[in-house]
């Protein structure tokens, strides 16, 4: 796909509010489940399955440590997947960034408030590999040229300052430090390539042996994977019925993901025996409201935000988890809530998502102004109750002490112009369930077994986040385990 078109349609898809709302229709397979073909149109060491931020991450690593011939297959006419269009922030223990700030952090502070995070539906011992070992990922990517900003920070839903913004604009900047890593090394990445088939010695058992795909001239294509098979294609928030039938809720949600995060493989794995987690843990973000048209993202940083309903008034602390946000936007007479920030707020926030602020401007999904009256009036909110609003918020910053319990770190007033709102409605994110999988990645089947030859890495799985993902922590596990994924498959 050009440049061009790729950007264009990036961009429309980070902008758009439904994003992307109809199930996609795998190919008919050529092959029979326990079909195997006699003769392989190619033969790999290794085969990637997705070229978002977790397969263009496992190829790499597995290529920087001696294997030599990798090919991914991406269904999409582009590369990048959902982490080209995310916010990008990357949680992790930093002893330099977190030292210069003097904040006191540790891996086990990390895992223990993700597991408390996620209800402690968790796995133990993949969260405890995830954060025992994200700084090495960090580091890793700094190696190859990722720039990082120098100071960490709360993200939204995150709970602690541990998060790493990307030094450039949003998560796009992972890609382009990792595409090029994959053309220095000979990783071949085939856009357009669907895979609809598994193939396995057994379709219970045995070894997984390649995959079948669909190429973009509809042509049935075979790939033999002498090593394993890495499947890194995310989880299915851009699929209504998929979500629908594990929350019967998020069926006429908006999402913030792009067309490929419909779940394809997820079923396609559990034919050859995977088992899956926590399906039903689908978590939400702000996002357009249903009819809307462009994501006004003014809410990254906890410190930075306010949250408001259509009476002006808050209704909950903006530093809490992700879930209980969301069940409280939901519960409001619009299902549709208003973030707010000053212009020192507004500065913090990356460019990509001040570009698409000024973009609502246009689109009438977000609004600024030089006073909180006028803000209020153009959002059709009673200016007195939002001016009451922000000055009982700003008089809780000068005691420390917020009415309804954000943390003393994350109170910041509200005070200098212009002001800026928008919309933030409630729009499918994350789904936290998946393909069982252990501390190396290889998943597990139904009986508690690792499938040979078969891996897994990034939202595709289950067990990481438990029932709510902490903000930040999903780029922390596509590259923590990417990373460590590639180095495992490398020794086999």
């Amino acid at each position: 796909m050009t440049k061009l078109s790729r950007r264009g349609f990036l961009g429309s898809l980070a902008g758009s509010s439904a994003g992307f709302l109809t199930a996609v229709t795998l190919p008919k397979a050529a092959f029979a489940a326990d079909q195997a073909p006699q003769k392989w149109d190619q033969t790999v060491d290794l085969l990637v399955v997705g070229a978002g931020g977790a397969g263009l991450a496992s190829a790499v690593s597995a290529a920087q440590h001696g294997v030599k011939n990798i090919v991914v297959l991406e269904k999409m006419p582009f590369f990048g997947g959902n982490t080209s269009i995310s916010g990008g922030g990357f949680n992790s223990v930093d002893p330099v960034r977190q030292g210069k700030q003097k904040i006191k952090d540790s891996p086990e502070l990390h895992a223990r408030q993700t597991l408390a995070g996620g209800d402690g539906r968790a796995n133990p011992e993949l969260v405890k590999t995830m954060t025992a070992n994200s700084y090495d990922a960090i580091k890793w990517l700094q190696d190859m040229g990722m720039k990082f900003k120098d100071d960490v920070y709360q993200i939204y839903g995150g709970l602690y300052p541990r998060c790493h913004a990307p030094y450039g604009s949003l998560g796009s900047d992972y890609i382009k430090v990792l595409k090029p890593q994959c053309d220095k090394e000979g990783i071949n990445i085939l856009t357009n390539s669907r895979v609809v088939r598994i193939f396995r010695e057994n379709q219970l058992s045995g070894k997984v042996l390649g995959v079948e795909y669909v190429d973009k001239d509809g042509q049935h294509k075979t790939v033999k994977a002498q090593k394993a098979v890495i499947v890194a294609t995310g989880g299915f928030g851009a699929n209504p019925e998929m979500r629908a039938k594990y929350d019967p809720r998020m069926r006429n949600l908006t999402t913030t993901n792009l067309p490929c995060s419909t779940g394809d493989l997820i079923p396609l794995m559990q034919d050859i025996g995977a088992d899956t987690v926590g399906m039903d843990f689908i978590q939400c973000n702000p996002g357009c409201p249903p009819g809307r048209k462009q994501r006004i993202i003014l809410h990254l940083y906890a410190k930075n935000f306010i949250m408001v309903g259509p009476d002006g008034k808050r209704f909950i602390r903006e530093d809490e988890r992700r879930d209980n946000i969301r069940d409280a936007v939901l519960a409001l007479p619009t299902q549709t809530a208003f973030s707010i920030l000053d212009s020192r707020g507004f500065g913090d926030l990356n460019p990509g998502h001040q570009d698409g602020a000024k973009k609502g401007l246009e689109t009438g999904d977000a609004w600024t102004a030089n006073t909180i009256e006028e803000l209020a009036t153009k959002m059709g909110v009673d200016p007195k109750a939002l001016r009451a609003t922000i000055d009982e918020f700003n008089a809780g910053v000068d005691a420390q002490n917020d009415k309804l319990g954000k943390a003393p770190r994350n109170l910041t007033k509200i005070e200098k112009a212009p002001f800026w709102a928008g919309y933030s409605g409630m729009s499918v994110h994350h789904t936290m369930g998946g393909v069982v999988i252990n501390p190396h990645s290889q998943v597990i089947d139904r009986y508690g077994i690792p499938i040979d030859g078969l891996y897994a890495v990034g939202e595709v799985t289950g067990g990481i986040h438990g029932t709510n993902r902490l903000g930040g922590n999903a780029i922390c596990d596509i590259f923590t385990f990417g990373r460590l994924c590639g180095i495992g498959v490398s020794k086999l």
